[in-house]
């Protein structure tokens, strides 16, 4: 069956080349330049009726750091409504308090207002001053899984840490390393963390999802 791959698609063009390469499921966004916000309602549409695998979506209003506005927490909401309209697999979401700290009443709001939806909770993680605490804070707020780098510019170079959340979580929620997970490290990373699913863009040349770079990843 190959490794569980999530791939993070900004297009439908993209979708359409992860799910020939053999990716289990989808991250849909858009703006890879910002570390990506929350896609179009026309485009979550256009994949969401075009595409025959599970579909993440990440609820995110702007680039940047990760804390929110009231206002901005009004905005994440009504997105969540969005996605659970369209019957999406799961929301990605995150919140941290200016301390560097899980903003758990916040992100409990976001939580609560997904369900019955899978939450996985995004790389506001990798901007946490304490992982151990924070990976506590999450699998108390209900997620599903946590995506990381292991506080790293990539999950390789973070791999250790993962490995050290994966052994910590004992399958209260799943790890899944991403950030700059790709087809020359994955092996490395896998051997590391021992993860059970595993987040990437899966860029060829051209810089968008290519087919042949998914199944490299797949394995």
């Amino acid at each position: 069956m190959g490794r569980f791959i999530e791939c993070c698609c900004t297009t439908l063009e993209e979708v359409i080349e992860a799910v020939a390469g053999g990716a289990s499921r989808i991250e849909l966004c858009e703006r890879l330049d910002v570390g990506g916000v929350t896609p179009s309602e026309s485009l979550l549409r256009d994949v969401i009726e075009n595409c025959p695998l599970p579909v993440n979506v990440l609820v995110r209003p702007r680039g940047g750091d990760f804390v929110y506005t009231e206002e901005e927490e009004k905005m994440m909401l009504q997105d969540i409504q969005m996605c659970k309209q369209m019957n999406v697999n799961a929301v990605v979401i995150g919140a941290l308090r200016s301390d560097g700290d899980i903003d758990v009443d916040m992100a409990g709001r976001l939580v609560e207002a997904a369900r019955p939806l899978h939450v996985t909770f995004h790389r506001a993680f990798d901007c946490c001053r304490d992982p151990y605490a924070a990976l506590e804070d999450i699998i108390m707020l209900g997620c599903d899984r946590l995506l990381t780098s292991g506080q790293e510019e990539s999950a390789y170079i973070g791999r250790h840490l993962i490995s050290e959340l994966v052994s910590l979580a004992a399958g209260r929620l799943v790890v899944m390393p991403g950030g700059g997970v790709r087809p020359s490290n994955i092996d490395e990373i896998e051997k590391n963390t021992h993860a059970p699913e595993y987040h990437g863009s899966a860029h060829g040349e051209n810089g968008a999802t290519d087919r042949k770079v998914v199944s490299l990843l797949v394995g």
